[in-house]
């Protein structure tokens, strides 16, 4: 059965052999998906910052239980064995050179009134973010540049299903010195916390375990979408998740085959690393010309003459099967 007939296939934009993209509300389409039928909720919804945004953020006053809706219906899609993953960026309080608390806000909500559960926290280092807000870092000088996003792992059970040897990271170049002579380099003995490495910590694994700091650019100005976004003089999605950061999660959280849903697609950065790597998707985003541009990440390979006269189909109703290279 193709992915997008969960849902049904009246809303749907664009389909591949493993997954669609979907036009509509996502409390509407949430509150369609079968009970139990989501191996990973991944996304990032539209962050409550006191300038309104084209994409529609919501005001911090309103932002908890706005959320917790979705989180709501998500928790109710999701297999005992899944895990949604929520990534939250911080703001300021309006006027005042004080940060606003909506993230941590949201995370109570999702665990006491959700009864999720906090897998981990994450926290992604943007390492290529401006600096902001302007009033505060550039003119006043009175704050530090804001580069970290917290990053909830939550689940219904306490053992979801992970693995996280499959995001394993390169090994330091200290690292691989000793892998190579681990008898010259280091010799087992009992630390002072009584915790005893012993010989394993010189085997090779092939990579490091990843530690919860994810350091990743969101510099991907060159990157195909916003190249063609340019080259066709339109206007791309302003919120963007780096390719590698739902690729982390997929990777650790889901096998080849599982569904992965992005509630909040923008983009659909989520739909388009689901596909490479094998996973059945669905993405929903209730502007049809950002359903639309999210097609190009399914289209590189083809000439823009090509890519331009599909997003006009898309966005005029037509619902097309896109062979991504």
């Amino acid at each position: 059965m193709p992915t997008y007939e969960l849902l049904g296939s009246e809303r749907l934009c664009y389909a591949t052999e493993l997954g669609a993209q979907v036009c509509g509300d996502s409390l509407e389409l949430l509150a369609q998906l079968p009970a139990e039928s989501v191996d990973l909720f991944v996304t990032s919804p539209p962050f409550p910052l006191l300038r309104k945004k084209a994409y529609g953020n919501e005001e911090q006053e309103k932002y908890v239980d706005w959320l917790t809706q979705f989180v709501k219906l998500a928790k109710d899609a999701l297999k005992p064995s899944g895990s949604l993953v929520i990534d939250i960026g911080g703001a300021y309080q309006q006027g005042r050179p004080i940060r606003s608390l909506h993230q941590f806000r949201a995370l109570i909500a999702f665990v006491d009134d959700l009864d999720l559960r906090l897998a981990e926290e994450f926290y992604w280092h943007n390492t290529s973010k401006l600096p902001s807000p302007i009033e505060w870092v550039n003119k006043r000088k009175i704050r530090a540049k804001d580069s970290v996003n917290t990053v909830w792992w939550l689940s219904k059970d306490d053992f979801p299903k992970a693995n996280v040897g499959n995001v394993r990271v390169p090994y330091s170049e200290s690292m691989k010195r000793l892998l190579k002579n681990p008898a010259k380099y280091y010799q087992p003995k009992l630390r002072a916390s009584e915790h005893d490495i012993g010989t394993a910590f010189g085997k090779d694994n092939g990579g490091a375990i990843p530690s919860n700091l994810l350091s990743i650019p969101n510099s991907q100005s060159n990157d195909s979408y916003l190249r063609t976004v340019r080259e066709l003089g339109l206007k791309g999605h302003p919120a963007r998740f780096p390719l590698k950061l739902p690729q982390f999660f997929i990777e650790m959280l889901t096998d080849p085959g599982d569904l992965v849903v992005d509630f909040f697609s923008g983009s659909n950065s989520t739909g388009r690393v689901a596909e490479t790597l094998g996973r059945r998707w669905l993405s929903f985003e209730k502007d049809r010309q950002y359903c639309a541009l999210s097609a190009i990440r399914f289209l590189d390979e083809h000439p823009l003459d090509f890519v331009k006269k599909e997003i006009a189909k898309i966005e005029a109703g037509d619902k097309l099967f896109l062979t991504p290279s």
